[in-house]
């Protein structure tokens, strides 16, 4: 049986870029470490393929890499890949697994998101069910979900009383980005606007310099 998650209660609280994965990409190391180099706090693998060998293959590579810059690799939706390459959690979805099988697999010690998208309903019932961290989104029209539900800054400033940190996704770019961290977002997840820039590590830092 594959190892629990490694422990990263070292990491510091959820703060700063939180950089997604738009693979596969045959350069999808290069690219990650660039977004780690330009001071993203977060990486989640997020790849919707079913090659189960490479998928294993570049996760355990990128937590490798995260664990060399004390950063925390997510592993999108797939509970038994994070186990597998000892990622440091999960994020799970509307229509994958629950937070108390995810704990369960993972270890107490695993950091578990949740994507709560406009509900602050979801996000309490993610939160009292022991989520590490809620995502709200989309913010803005996005590539990657063009059929997201939008949410509005108010349900990050509503939020905050839940007393985990939050994530804003959708359609986020340097320019945008400001007034959702004004609101209350402690990460910014970013997919499009960082992974398909020419200079990846530069627009990682513009992220970056945007969190005081």
């Amino acid at each position: 049986m594959p190892r629990k998650v490694e422990s990263y209660e070292h990491m510091p609280k959820l703060r700063g870029l939180y950089a997604v994965t738009n693979g596969p990409r045959d350069d999808l190391r290069q690219a990650v470490a660039a977004a780690l180099n330009g001071g993203a706090r977060v990486i989640q693998y997020r790849d919707k393929t079913t090659d189960q060998a490479r998928r294993r293959t570049e996760a355990t590579a990128l937590a490798g890499l995260c664990r060399d810059h004390a950063v925390p690799l997510i592993i999108n939706d797939d509970i038994e890949l994070a186990c597998a390459c000892r990622a440091a959690g999960v994020h799970l979805g509307a229509d994958d697994a629950d937070i108390a099988s995810a704990r369960i697999r993972l270890g107490q010690q695993a950091i578990i998101g949740v994507s709560c998208y406009d509900s602050l309903d979801r996000a309490r019932s993610a939160v009292k069910h022991g989520a590490d961290y809620v995502a709200f989104g989309a913010f803005h029209s996005s590539s990657t979900k063009p059929l997201a539900q939008r949410a509005s800054p108010e349900i990050l400033r509503a939020a905050k009383a839940l007393g985990v940190p939050m994530v804003a996704i959708g359609g986020i770019t340097p320019d945008n980005a400001a007034a959702l961290i004004d609101a209350g977002a402690d990460c910014v997840a970013v997919i499009s606007s960082l992974f398909d820039a020419e200079d990846i590590e530069a627009v990682a830092r513009k992220f970056s310099q945007l969190f005081p």
